[in-house]
């Protein structure tokens, strides 16, 4: 097919999916977006998004609402938990937006996604189904018959990835988070009220920051070596409870007994699953993005900004009048696969250095603390400046 697609099928409604449907519909692309659930709902709690993200987003006339009630922290810190010493820290703010032409802002997941879905419901084109499926294991041609293209935007247990030949496959990480959502008014008081917080240790870290438009603070504590069921969610037992005291037990004594008493009551945790590097295209009219395509742990905080640049990037490729579609969904999985890649590359180096122990914890400690905070925001350029195809 040379010519651009007229109609357009998305398997799942969240962040990836809501995108690339107002992405493809601002291009007078019709489309038809599939969510199973009854209704529109996101799990988890915080998220932080940074200014490669909400450049697309502002783009797309989603970041005004946001920005409205998120915060913008004025920076991100790296905290050692034994010590609660301020490793190093990045500007944000003003700062961030000077640097690299965007915001950073943080804000609860829900509140990302229900943007996403009223600027949906206000442009022409788009069709909701919810509580609808399409079975991916149908052929291709009885696959949403009536779509040019079909886009697996179904999250880290895609079916449509289940079809294509040689695409990744879902595995354990090897870490769980926990997540703590406490009011603004009981935070703890090592926790900065207008920053980002990631409290560094052996074999765990614990990510802190508030989130305005809740009257609360997020707290994700990681932990490494935990096995746990694979669905998100699920309620930590007593056995897991006792695995995140323990992890936390040698930390500094005010988050070690925060932890302790937290772990008494009842919390949520998931189990933190990737996919492995495989194809996102089948060559033919299936593609997958965002977390159906190549979920990563989040220790670069980056997997909602991943779904949001695939999904503008497929846009401006299905939209392009050069070559054949099937030559411009190749180039659109070619070019994501590269950025995606180094993105993961970050995140790995990230997850060494947070749970870093003896020696290796000692000069990773004196790097940080040696190295100029404008040198660190040298280093985040190539991530945060991103500017993708068609800003």
């Amino acid at each position: 097919m040379t010519r651009r697609p007229q109609q357009v099928a998305i398997i799942g409604a969240g962040i990836a999916g809501l995108t690339a449907a107002l992405a493809l519909a601002r291009k007078g692309i019709a489309v038809d977006l599939h969510e199973r659930a009854e209704a529109l709902r996101e799990v988890g709690a915080g998220l932080q998004l940074s200014p490669n993200a909400s450049r697309i987003l502002d783009a797309l006339d989603v970041l005004p609402a946001l920005r409205s009630v998120w915060l913008e922290p004025r920076a991100v810190a790296l905290v050692d938990g034994k010590s609660l010493r301020t490793l190093t820290e990045i500007a944000c703010g003003a700062a961030a937006e000077r640097r690299w032409g965007a915001p950073y802002g943080t804000l609860h997941r829900a509140t990302l996604q229900g943007a996403l879905a009223d600027a949906v419901g206000r442009q022409s084109g788009v069709t909701l189904h919810l509580g609808t499926t399409i079975d991916p294991a149908l052929p291709s041609k009885d696959l949403a018959p009536n779509a040019d293209l079909v886009i697996g935007a179904d999250g880290v247990w895609s079916g449509l990835r289940g079809e294509i030949a040689g695409a990744g496959r879902a595995a354990f990480s090897g870490s769980v988070a926990f997540r703590i959502t406490v009011p603004m008014t009981a935070a703890p008081r090592w926790i900065h009220e207008e920053r980002v917080s990631a409290f560094v240790g052996p074999g765990a870290h614990l990510v802190a920051y508030p989130l305005r438009e809740a009257g609360a603070v997020n707290l994700v504590a990681i932990v490494s070596g935990l096995s746990a069921p694979s669905r998100w969610d699920s309620a930590a037992d007593a056995a897991m409870r006792s695995t995140l005291i323990r992890a936390f037990s040698r930390w500094h004594p005010d988050i070690a007994g925060w932890i302790a008493a937290e772990g008494q009551g009842s919390l949520l945790c998931w189990p933190l699953y990737g996919v492995s590097e495989g194809r996102w295209f089948d060559g033919e009219r299936r593609v997958l993005i965002g977390d159906a395509a190549h979920a990563m742990t989040p220790f670069a905080a980056q997997g909602a900004a991943m779904a949001i640049e695939d999904a503008w990037e497929l846009a401006e490729a299905v939209a392009s009048d050069s070559g054949t579609l099937t030559d411009r969904l190749s180039g659109f999985e070619t070019a994501r696969r590269v950025r995606v890649a180094r993105v993961r590359d970050r995140g790995a180096f990230n997850s060494f250095a947070y749970h870093a122990r003896g020696p290796v914890r000692f000069a990773r400690d004196i790097v940080f603390g040696l190295t100029p905070p404008a040198r660190l925001a040298a280093g985040l350029d190539w991530l945060y400046g991103y500017r993708a195809p068609g800003l």
